[in-house]
């Protein structure tokens, strides 16, 4: 692809990696520097072209297509990217899977998984700054913030298209490990609870157990119990935002460490015991290879920090119970 210019009309071809992507999402990684707002104006005033005719943000883009952009001011020039707080650091993350589709790593816990929302960078931004030959990297699906696990990115936009059609239809096992406090009686137990996304007070995004809201299903199977916690796997069929911070809060077993939902005054005092963030991590993952069809199987064990204050609960119960 041509560069953008600043001062003339630009016309860009799109090619094999980006088929099948949104406009404005194309235009949000093309367009680096360029805030959002801007983005969906020129979209939306019907500057920004498709093969000549005028198309809505959620239009897909296909091989062949000719995407005429306006002059636009784009980012920091090259010489002072080096400097300027956006720029992404470079960071080595731990690689599960890797082949010409796919690229799954086990994200730790506190950073993000894309910038925005006050961040300036994520993973996807710090993966591409480490891999600038990569023709393309894009998120297949997100992960909160503080939890740690399994996540797919794309190499090909046939991958990411297929990957997503897949979650869609449930055929992507995904398994997460939390400790959540109380006492979970049931081996196995279906949570079919429909979630409603809102703004909060603060201008937050959240989500609560609501009739008009989408339909959600968690899987819960007991792992280990304690005097005053749980150990869960949870399986989900739905892949709802916050789906599981929001399901076991709404049963009355808020996830260790959660700052949304969660027990605050709890927090405090598990903050104080060495729990110093949520308890979720995403521990498995079952899909068929996008291109292959191969069963593909991916398992990330419990990181240290969460295994330790597992290790604390059964001290602590041998001690007062045993």
């Amino acid at each position: 692809m041509k560069g953008l210019s600043k001062d003339s009309v630009t016309w860009l071809e799109v090619g094999e990696e980006t088929e099948g992507q949104r406009i404005d999402n194309f235009l949000l990684r093309v367009c680096k520097g360029v805030p959002k707002s801007h983005i969906y104006r020129i979209l939306h005033s019907g500057e920004v072209r498709v093969n000549k005719g005028r198309v809505g943000p959620d239009h897909r883009l296909q091989v062949g297509d000719v995407v005429r952009m306006p002059p636009i001011r784009v980012a920091l020039p090259a010489d002072t990217m080096q400097t300027a707080p956006q720029f992404a650091p470079q960071r080595e993350f731990v690689t599960v899977m890797e082949d010409d589709a796919l690229l799954v790593i086990d994200k730790p816990p506190g950073v993000a998984v894309h910038g925005g929302s006050g961040l300036s960078f994520g993973v996807i931004e710090q993966l591409r700054r480490q891999r600038p030959a990569a023709r393309m990297l894009e998120l297949v699906h997100r992960l909160d913030r503080e939890t740690s696990g399994l996540l797919i990115i794309a190499k090909k936009r046939s991958a990411m298209t297929h990957l997503h059609d897949a979650f869609r239809a449930g055929a992507i096992s995904k398994r997460y490990l939390t400790l959540v406090k109380g006492r979970w009686q049931n081996p196995l137990q279906h949570v079919r609870l429909p979630l409603l996304k809102y703004l909060a007070g603060d201008n937050q995004r959240r989500v609560s157990v609501s009739d008009q809201g989408k339909a959600a299903h968690s899987v819960v199977r007991l792992l280990k119990r304690w005097e005053n916690f749980s150990l869960l796997e949870v399986e989900l069929k739905t892949g709802r935002t916050h789906q599981i911070r929001v399901h076991l809060t709404h049963l009355g077993f808020p996830l260790a460490g959660d700052d949304k939902y969660g027990d605050f005054a709890l927090n405090r005092e598990l903050q104080k015991a060495g729990l110093k963030r949520m308890f979720l991590h995403a521990a498995q993952l079952v899909f068929d290879h996008p291109l292959s069809g191969e069963r593909i199987a991916l398992d990330s064990p419990l990181p240290q920090d969460l295994q330790q204050f597992v290790a604390r609960l059964e001290i602590n119960e041998k001690r007062d119970y045993g």
